[in-house]
């Protein structure tokens, strides 16, 4: 079954992550809506898209639509995630889902009311490394979880401009708001941040947290480094188990594997030793491994009445609670 979508946003990311990907799994985009004219133009010669709309109310009212994406603002996608469940349309949206917790709290209960699903775009959970460390960690072998450490740094670039970093909360730090208790299967209890900022702009978190399931851990999130270079790394601990996953590429398992210097018939054992993956990028293959085209191929499913276990707009309301928690503690 083709979808017909109708898409609010016509932004470079739009673009460049969401769009192309979208005829991969039986979307076709229908109608658009932005204020940005020429953008939106652009974006309607790529796709063949005749009808277009600046309001997205417009848009809504656009005949034989199956469902609404959109990649906007916070304001926007909690105002025309509502407007499109009240006409009964199921919704894909990026993250955040609001500005605010409260925000997001209207979405999901709009959503509860018409009966309609709301996916969330945290297509961390799809990135290559974390989908095959989140396959080990549901593996009976590997054991409780004891602590998992990460680490999702960027540029000022985006942030400078507003020195109360209310964009780098909502648009980054939020992956991780949803990213590691996901891994721990478990909520956050405890938590307590570090903080240093050498100049407007340029901040540097550590956010301490222990789990309700009894895991502790760190996440160490800032605008300080260059996206030039690596900017992502998980490490989650088990009993002599951890996993490594290194840029959402690079995954190590590590078990208790022998000493093998003085062992003279010292080999590889697929059950101790450590385990490797990396992407074979010069493979002609088209991969994605940052994770759009997974979290829309779940996306799709759902909104054609499937089920599948992508994140929804209950995952959002957690994951703008946790961070405002964060946040609150941050201001102190």
């Amino acid at each position: 079954m083709t979808l017909n979508i109708g898409w609010i946003g016509c932004g470079r990311h739009a673009r460049q992550m969401l769009l192309p990907r979208l005829p991969d799994h039986g979307i076709r985009l229908t109608a658009l809506c932005d204020s940005d004219r020429a953008a939106m133009a652009a974006t309607a010669q790529a796709y063949g898209v005749a009808d277009c709309y600046s309001d997205f109310r417009d848009l809504l009212r656009h005949p034989g639509l199956d469902a609404v994406g959109m990649a906007v603002g916070p304001d926007i996608h909690q105002a025309a995630a509502i407007a499109a469940l009240e006409r009964g349309l199921p919704v894909f949206m990026e993250k955040p889902p609001a500005a605010t917790a409260a925000g997001a709290k209207e979405v999901a209960a709009a959503a509860r009311k018409a009966g309609k699903p709301v996916i969330v775009g945290f297509m961390k959970r799809y990135s290559s490394g974390n989908r095959i460390a989140m396959n080990l960690l549901k593996k009976a072998n590997f054991g409780p979880i004891l602590g998992i450490t990460g680490s999702y740094l960027t540029a000022p670039t985006y942030f400078e401009g507003e020195p109360d970093y209310t964009g780098f909360f909502l648009h980054h730090c939020v992956h991780y708001m949803d990213l590691v208790p996901w891994f721990a299967s478990s909520e956050f209890a405890e938590l307590s941040v570090r903080k240093v900022s050498p100049a407007p702009g340029r901040l540097l978190l550590h956010l301490g947290f222990t789990t309700e399931a009894g895991a502790i851990g760190n996440i160490v999130m800032g605008t300080v480094q260059s996206r030039g270079t690596p900017m992502e790394e998980i490490r989650i601990m088990g009993d002599h188990k951890r996993i490594e996953v290194d840029n959402i590429v690079n995954v190590e398992l590590h078990r208790d594997p022998p000493f093998k210097a003085d062992d003279p018939a010292a080999t590889l054992d697929d059950t101790v030793d450590t385990l490797t993956w990396q992407p074979n990028f010069t493979a002609a293959a088209n991969e994605d491994h940052k994770g759009y085209s997974g979290l829309l191929a779940d996306a799709a499913a759902v909104l054609r009445g499937e089920s599948r276990d992508a994140p929804t707009i209950e995952d959002g309301v957690l994951a703008m609670e946790r961070l405002e928690r964060m946040i609150a503690l941050i201001e102190k």
